[in-house]
């Protein structure tokens, strides 16, 4: 199959600045939850999204933490530096660097870059905080920049791990499409329930709406819930800015798996429907089935994981080989290496043309035009992402990362 030409002016809608939810509702699971089942639309609220899946369904979550990933700095000059760390670098395991006790490198995104000489400055310390956090003396210095590719030192004192370090000093990253500053709020409702890892700068916001209750019930009526770990990355809301979508780059994202999930997913694929829970499930779902092809096909016991590319669905020779061919060379692979856990990086761009290999359904929120997201949509349920989003903006509900829900079953 050739790398898609499509044209992302095929992928607009209007959304009117009053329809982008700019805080969370009131309670996690009061927000609308849109059905859309092979046509037929209809709505609900999220709290009775245990009505619509069927007992024995898998529901994959994104078990990512979201970090306080915005540092704030200020040059002996006054000028302020906003530094959004994205992910580590030295040491480069996410666990490493967060336990790292005096000094550790991130690559980041650098606000107000022209101000800075890339000599050490000091943390930004408001009058309210500093008697807690002056003893640190939290420095940043440049260490490189390569046009996007900027690294950034930081050095500390207390002997405290550096994610003490950013939760005492970061702030939540919460979308530039807010359009405003991150709060309190932000804090609680801008990561979900059963976050569990740390790395995320971005929410798996699809997993937003879910309260204990909502959990509790679905485990009740016997519906399976398995994690996967994606760390969402910044990319996540960079729109298409290429006429055609074969000139988008897509960003990488770490994800790592139990391989215990593994067979699950092939104990219930084709029996019940196995259920995303967000487009970053959707996305490692899915890239673990073009891994395990290529497990598959050069044979687990010399075989190592490398970067599932963007383009790989697309041009692969591997795309026939059996899901369950892929996942169980996966399963053998972890197996000879008395390991529990896969783990890689993905770049995979889901668009129309796709045939998904392990995801049945979607739970998702409603997203940006001219997005890979909207195109990742659209590759699930074809034109009807146009009916789905007419209905929604005709319906009252919020859309991004706030917004409201949707359960999404293909025709």
């Amino acid at each position: 199959m050739p790398i898609p030409e499509i044209n992302i002016s095929d992928y607009i809608y209007e959304l009117p600045d009053d329809r982008i939810a700019a805080y969370p509702a009131g309670r996690r699971d009061a927000s609308k939850l849109l059905l859309y089942n092979k046509g037929g639309i209809s709505q609900d609220i999220f709290s009775s999204l245990p009505d619509y899946v069927p007992s024995g369904s898998l529901m994959v979550f994104n078990n990512t933490k979201v970090v306080p990933a915005r540092l704030l700095f200020r040059r002996a000059t006054g000028a302020m530096i906003e530094i959004f760390c994205l992910e580590p670098s030295e040491p480069e395991d996410y666990n490493l660097s967060f336990a790292s006790t005096s000094a550790c490198v991130w690559k980041a995104i650098v606000g107000n870059r022209k101000k800075w000489k890339g000599e050490p400055i000091q943390l930004y310390l408001p009058d309210d905080h500093k008697s807690s956090l002056d003893l640190l003396h939290l420095t940043a210095t440049l260490v490189s920049a390569d046009g996007a590719d900027v690294r950034v030192r930081f050095t500390w004192d207390g002997g405290v791990p550096f994610s003490q370090v950013m939760e005492m000093c970061g702030r939540v990253p919460i979308p530039p499409y807010l359009h405003r500053e991150s709060e309190s709020i932000d804090t609680e409702r801008y990561q979900t329930l059963y976050a569990s890892y740390r790395g995320s700068v971005a929410a798996p916001t699809a997993g937003l709406h879910f309260t204990d209750e909502v959990l509790s019930s679905l485990e009740s009526m016997g519906i399976v819930r398995r994690n996967v770990c994606l760390h969402v990355g910044a990319g996540t809301f960079l729109p298409v800015k290429s006429e055609s979508i074969s000139g988008h780059a897509m960003h990488s994202e770490p994800f790592s798996i139990s391989s215990s999930v593994l067979n699950d997913i092939l104990k219930v694929k084709g029996n019940k429907p196995i259920i995303a829970v967000g487009t970053t499930s959707v996305r490692t779902l899915e890239s673990l089935y073009w891994l395990g092809a290529d497990c598959a096909a050069k044979g687990p016991s010399s075989w190592e994981p490398s970067p599932v590319e963007q383009w790989v669905p697309y041009t692969s020779a591997h795309a026939e080989i059996p899901l369950s061919e892929a996942l169980g060379a996966l399963v053998d692979y972890a197996d000879r290496r008395s390991t529990d856990r896969i783990t890689c990086r993905t770049r995979i761009i889901i668009v129309p043309s796709y045939r998904f290999r392990v995801v049945d359904w979607l739970i998702t929120n409603f997203h940006q035009p001219k997005s890979t997201l909207l195109l990742l949509i659209a590759a699930l349920i074809g034109e009807d992402w146009r009916k789905v989003y007419d209905y929604a903006l005709g319906h009252g509900f919020r859309f991004l990362s706030y917004g409201d829900s949707s359960l999404l079953i293909p025709r």
